[in-house]
């Protein structure tokens, strides 16, 4: 029997392993955080699959998403970013990925954790959402506006609402599957 999956992963088979094992997931690791708010700034504008056909090409390129690393990133270091054609190169993404690992240090400082920051505005817990279409699916909410504002007020760049939404869709900060969907219970269960 064929599982039920949310009709966004299409039949590609690296969405489909994006769909099934890490969207929707709870993600309570900084790095990794740091990870997926690098990788939904740099898919502003475009599709979420051009930038996963990328993610390992972003990885080797960002040093592993070591935000202590790209904080220091200099001139030097960022053109060669934007010579490298295994990532988006976009100059002000590029360089809004320093001054972003740099406003996420800032954060840490001041809250112990971005963890606890970002995880901050749901209480520490997932919202379940109940979709039963993905026409319900919104690309921004009242909350994902505040938490844009809030991050433009950190010093953050290209975290628009709806960045921030998807950022907290692929964070697991909100379940976002489809009712019918066999990862929604998954997810809303807590078995990853």
């Amino acid at each position: 029997m064929t599982k039920k999956r949310c009709s966004w992963c299409g039949d590609d088979p690296l969405y489909i392993a994006y769909h099934d094992t890490e969207w929707g997931v709870p993600v309570y690791d900084d790095k990794m955080l740091f990870e997926f708010l690098l990788l939904e700034t740099f898919q502003a504008g475009l599709s979420w699959i051009t930038i996963l056909r990328k993610r390992e090409n972003f990885r080797e390129a960002f040093d592993g998403f070591d935000y202590k690393k790209i904080a220091k990133y200099d001139q030097t270091k960022i053109d060669s970013l934007l010579e490298d054609a295994g990532i988006i190169r976009n100059k002000l993404k590029v360089n809004s990925a320093v001054s972003n690992a740099q406003a996420f240090m800032k954060v840490q400082e001041e809250f112990g954790s971005f963890k606890k920051y970002i995880w901050g505005f749901v209480g520490g817990k997932p919202i379940q959402n109940e979709l039963t279409s993905l026409e319900g699916a919104p690309a921004n909410t009242p909350l994902s506006d505040t938490i844009s504002k809030d991050l433009k007020k950190r010093g953050f760049k290209f975290v628009g609402s709806t960045v921030v939404y998807a950022h907290m869709q692929a964070t697991g900060m909100v379940n976002d599957h489809v009712t019918s969907c066999f990862r929604y219970q998954e997810i809303k269960k807590g078995d990853y």
